[in-house]
């Protein structure tokens, strides 16, 4: 997930979303017979605190500036027709895990999105925890395509909302295996398995509401009983500090950047795989 929700998205989703992590702390303490990470959720939630605060200017730019720009040389305008919203959602689902799948190897682009994956348990209030810097990593690339062709500003960015909205129910351990529906939509199970640092499970199921593209693509890979699923990061990064959190990563790339010696070593680091 990146910053896309606007206000009054959250005023109603924020209610909804208090009340699935009290119910999930008080399952979880049940199911597991030992506390729930309090700690760590409020890391996340410092962390989230400061997506939305800096997402203002990301949304600004990106939906305000940058898209309608965009759509002023649309290529092409989709008409009002019954297949209208259903090519937008599988058209936005396209964008999308090209979109996730490049925020896993492009080490630019995973600057941001690591913030996401740095929770080493996962529960609910890890769907919140995301980077504050989603403009310098070139997320909204992925999703101009759309605009281009002729779905508005506010259609893509809308449907996007709601692709992440629907996201958030896939961060918990409480939900088991959901049969026949797993490999065809995004469930808990299938997202665990996108969360783990398990080398078996790295870098698979990037869908955000369907699985139908990492089957094409060959990225989906359905969670194992006998696996016990390890969280987090490959380096793991423990810190409570929302800012240590989001930046880790950052410090990491800019560094790598430093010790180059040519511009063109330099360019191939930010887009090379995440070290």
């Amino acid at each position: 997930m990146e910053q896309f929700l606007n206000n009054k998205q959250l005023i109603y989703f924020l209610p909804l979303v208090a009340f699935a992590i009290l119910a999930e702390s008080l399952l979880y303490k049940w199911r597991y017979r030992k506390s729930y990470p309090w700690i760590e959720s409020a890391t996340s939630l410092g962390v989230g605190i400061g997506h939305q605060i800096t997402g203002i200017i990301n949304r600004l730019l990106i939906q305000g500036v940058m898209a309608s720009f965009i759509w002023q040389y649309r290529i092409y305008t989709v008409p009002e027709a019954w297949w209208r919203y259903p090519a937008l959602f599988l058209g936005l689902e396209f964008c999308y895990y090209w979109y996730h799948r490049a925020s896993h190897e492009v080490f630019l682009m995973w600057a941001t999105h690591s913030t996401h994956h740095s929770p080493n348990e996962m529960t609910l209030s890890a769907a919140y925890r995301l980077g504050w810097l989603p403009l310098l990593s070139f997320t909204w690339v992925f999703f101009f395509p759309l605009v281009l062709i002729g779905f508005s500003p506010i259609e893509v960015f809308t449907m996007l909302s709601i692709n992440l909205m629907y996201q958030f129910w896939l961060h918990t351990k409480l939900i088991p295996r959901l049969g026949f529906l797993e490999g065809i939509i995004n469930t808990p199970s299938a997202h665990r398995v996108h969360h783990a640092s398990n080398p078996a499970y790295l870098d698979k199921n990037y869908g955000g509401i369907l699985m139908i593209f990492d089957r094409i693509f060959g990225t989906y890979i359905a969670e194992d009983a006998n696996t016990e699923i390890v969280y987090g990061l490959t380096h793991p990064n423990y810190s409570k500090n929302p800012v240590n959190v989001v930046f880790n990563v950052w410090k990491q790339l800019l560094k790598g950047i430093a010790q180059k010696k040519t511009l063109r070593e330099k360019i191939r680091l930010i887009f090379s795989a995440p070290q």
